[in-house]
């Protein structure tokens, strides 16, 4: 116990900024009105029986998510003024059911100063977000000490681990990002610099592939699929689109 209480002790300042920068969060509420029902939130919900909700952060202003009809597609708009939310889809798909993953978006500009490498600059255009449960023992002392903190603050653990799909200003495609947060946040690389904004771009990854390339380990269940753009750590502002996310198993 005194062993436990030492790393909680040393990582309760980093956990309450942790907490405050979207790895805790509130409860869920429901999602915009034109967005829950909407001919996008059908086609990326599938079987499930869960909606799509509106996960806001402790301490951050929420950013606007709404379903829009563009360029003859389903999208949900998103604009992010010095803001930080997601909209969040709680799955249940098992390890030996793990398909792949298809996703679009269309961004028309990158966040100046963005480096998501850096606790104070980790922001993103745009986030597909895929939450996994996994053996907790193998945690570090400190991402369980975060957990249990978070746990006790929030009445919800840390997940297990995070593995994001992100659009990076000058990273090359298939980079690992590292949050500066927390070990258990990593981010793929799959768009990177100005070359292809104001276009659809469209996506399909194999999950387990890149979850154990990116973690070094087999993936747990996949329980959460999520986008997320933010511009809270760099105060500016972000837009984007995305299409459907649709889970191939």
């Amino acid at each position: 116990m005194g062993h436990t209480m030492k790393y909680l002790s040393r990582a309760a300042a980093a956990a309450l900024l942790l907490l405050l920068a979207a790895c805790a969060t509130q409860p869920p509420a429901t999602a915009p009105d034109t967005v829950t029902g909407s001919p996008w939130a059908r086609a990326s919900q599938g079987s499930s029986v869960h909606p799509w909700t509106h996960q806001a952060f402790p301490g951050k202003t929420p950013t606007e998510f709404r379903y829009a009809r563009i360029d003859g597609r389903d999208a949900i708009a998103v604009k992010a003024q010095s803001s930080a939310s997601m909209l969040r889809h709680d799955v249940r798909i098992e390890p030996h059911d793990l398909g792949r993953v298809r996703f679009s978006w269309k961004v028309p500009g990158l966040i100046a100063d963005a480096d998501m490498a850096l606790r104070d600059k980790d922001d993103a255009p745009v986030r597909v977000v895929l939450v996994f449960e996994g053996d907790r023992s193998k945690l570090s002392a400190k991402d369980a000490a975060l957990s249990e903190l978070a746990r006790v603050l929030t009445g919800e653990e840390l997940p297990y681990a995070t593995l994001m799909y992100v659009w990076c200003n000058q990273r090359e495609p298939g980079s690992v990002i590292r949050s500066p947060r927390t070990d258990r946040i990593r981010k793929l690389v799959v768009e990177s610099g100005p070359r292809r904004l104001n276009h659809w771009l469209e996506y399909e990854r194999d999950i387990r592939a890149d979850y154990e390339r990116v973690f070094g380990e087999a993936p747990g269940a996949l329980v959460g699929v999520g986008i997320m753009t933010d511009s809270d750590n760099t105060r500016s502002e972000a837009q984007a689109w995305y299409g459907p996310v649709k889970l191939v198993r």
